[in-house]
């Protein structure tokens, strides 16, 4: 029997990329996306692969899709919380619509995929959660300062229920950690600084202009949403998983500050789980 995996943000990016993959391999995809017909037009020559809907900002949304897969499963093997975007502005610039926005998906929009799609995980005989963070959820770094907080907040969540996830419904938790990606993502980004009046001549210009030119520099040849699926692949098969795991080495040297006592996380977590839990 197949496994099954649930996959947010899956037309495009990590997401479609993963899902393709999976797919492949034989795996039952079920891909997150907020436009069915379009993509499963698009990839109907895919065995395995079913497009479902799923906009994560939407409580309802998420246990319409869940109590599909459920009737057609009645359990779930892998939750792939994978959906959000970048965000490039200073707090000082951001309107606090574009917070709540950023946090809409790329936080609440996590808790509410794992709300929904946690039953079906207890389900499993050996369940897994993975979110894709961001380097950014363990660094911040200058003008993302919103996003990051978005990011070091999934870390926080995911983090905690891993404390007890495992001993408790026999779940690993595991946090996706790329760098730069050559995505749509980042011309995403990039797109809302011009929609929303370019770099703007204020005290930020020369931060954010310096920002831009270094960045491209760093990142000329960034990873690719293929090799992060691969990463995804190789996570299956590791024993013990992970809690969290950097997707290339140019994004392990760039948290190499912070996580070089405890690249794994592992360590750290099982710690705490003693701590508190005596497990």
């Amino acid at each position: 029997m197949s496994k099954i995996i649930a996959i947010t943000g899956a037309s495009s990016g990590i997401g479609l990329a993963t899902a393709l993959k999976f797919a492949e391999m034989g795996w039952t995809v079920y891909a997150g996306t907020r436009n069915v017909e379009r993509d499963q037009e698009q990839y109907a020559h895919q065995a395995n692969l079913h497009f479902i809907k799923m906009e994560v900002t939407s409580p309802a949304s998420m246990e319409t899709a869940f109590a599909a897969i459920d009737k057609n499963h009645g359990h779930l093997d892998v939750l792939f919380c994978n959906a959000g975007f970048g965000f490039l502005r200073a707090l000082g610039q951001a309107t606090m619509e574009e917070i709540h926005h950023v946090f809409d998906t790329n936080v609440y929009g996590v808790m509410h995929t794992i709300r929904a799609g946690l039953p079906l995980l207890r389900k499993s005989d050996a369940g897994h959660l993975v979110a894709t963070t961001s380097v950014g959820g363990l660094v911040g770094q200058p003008l993302n300062e919103i996003y990051c907080a978005a990011k070091f907040a999934v870390e926080g969540l995911l983090e905690s229920l891993a404390t007890y996830y495992k001993p408790t419904f026999n779940i690993d938790v595991t946090l996706l950690e790329p760098g730069a990606i050559a995505t749509n993502f980042n011309n995403i980004v990039l797109g809302h600084v011009q929609k929303t009046g370019g770099i703007l001549e204020d005290e930020y210009k020369p931060i954010i202009t310096q920002y831009l030119e270094t960045f491209a520099k760093r990142n000329s040849v960034p990873q690719t949403s293929e090799s992060v699926a691969e990463v995804m692949v190789k996570l299956m098969d590791m024993d013990p998983k992970p809690l969290r795991i950097r997707t290339s080495e140019a994004a392990e040297a760039f948290v190499q500050y912070k996580v070089s006592q405890d690249p794994t996380g592992l360590d750290g977590m099982l710690n705490t789980r003693k701590l508190h839990l005596n497990m």
